[in-house]
């Protein structure tokens, strides 16, 4: 975040803000000669760099002193959205409780929880699905936060988001599935989850399947519970390539062509 101010006592706010100076806040607040809505040149308020930083007493008490909760910054950042991301649980608790729109949305689509699971900050999570979180609101690109959270390895998070509901083969525009991306980038914890709740294991929209997926990133384990699970190494992508023509792994290759013959994994 800037902080870049307009007036000196502006500064000082959010310089107090920031650094979790409350006697310096609620004496800068006080004087009348200051809003509690100051902002910088990008839209940026006290109450967000209190609620990024963490100052739980910071930020009620700006809240107290009337800031608004609910104002934007020009990325479409709000207060929620900053607390949210860096994982500021008690700061979440108290906008939420005050009345701040959890279903605001930063200019590309993210949305506080979106952000969340992002960075894999589980209380929060659990936080905004309590108090009526959309699971599969997507970004502008499709990117749900069940995806999201999947491609940064976030296994609990995962777990987490499919027990309250997360659609499991939601796809970005790319045509790529929470699974799909996790097979790939060798988050095997991730995979496991997913292979709970049955996701496809066939022809996505990309065309492939996570089966090739995990042969392309050469990930063993995840082309083992991708077999146990059914996936079928005779299915060939859009390219009409099978997993096998995919890697020059021995032991994935002669796993797959086990299978393959005789079923086996």
């Amino acid at each position: 975040m800037s902080f870049k101010k307009e007036t000196p006592l502006a500064n000082a706010v959010f310089w107090a803000a920031r650094k979790g100076n409350l006697a310096l806040l609620q004496l800068l607040l006080n004087s009348g000669r200051v809003d509690a809505d100051c902002k910088d040149s990008y839209g940026t308020t006290a109450l967000m760099v209190a609620s990024y930083s963490g100052h739980y007493d910071c930020a009620k008490e700006l809240i107290m002193q009337g800031a608004d909760i609910n104002l934007q910054r020009e990325d479409g950042g709000t207060a929620l959205s900053a607390a949210c991301q860096h994982g500021r649980s008690s700061v979440v608790e108290t906008l939420l409780r005050n009345g701040a729109g959890m279903h605001d949305q930063l200019n590309d689509g993210a949305t506080p929880l979106f952000l969340a699971a992002q960075e894999g900050h589980l209380t929060v999570i659990r936080q905004l699905l309590s108090s009526g979180a959309k699971v599969n609101h997507p970004r502008e690109d499709g990117t749900t936060p069940l995806w999201m959270a999947a491609q940064m390895g976030h296994s609990e998070v995962v777990k987490v988001l499919l027990l309250r509901g997360a659609e499991r083969d939601a796809d970005r525009k790319d045509g790529s599935t929470a699974l799909f991306k996790a097979a790939f980038k060798g988050h095997n914890s991730v995979v496991e989850e997913l292979l709970k709740f049955s996701p496809s294991l066939g022809l996505l929209k990309n065309g492939s399947t996570a089966l090739h997926a995990a042969v392309m990133a050469g990930n063993l384990r995840a082309v083992v519970l991708l077999l146990r699970a059914n996936a079928d190494p005779t299915l060939p992508n859009m390219n009409k390539e099978l997993p096998a023509d995919l890697t020059k792994n021995e032991r994935i290759l002669r796993l797959l062509r086990t299978r393959m013959v005789d079923g086996g994994c």
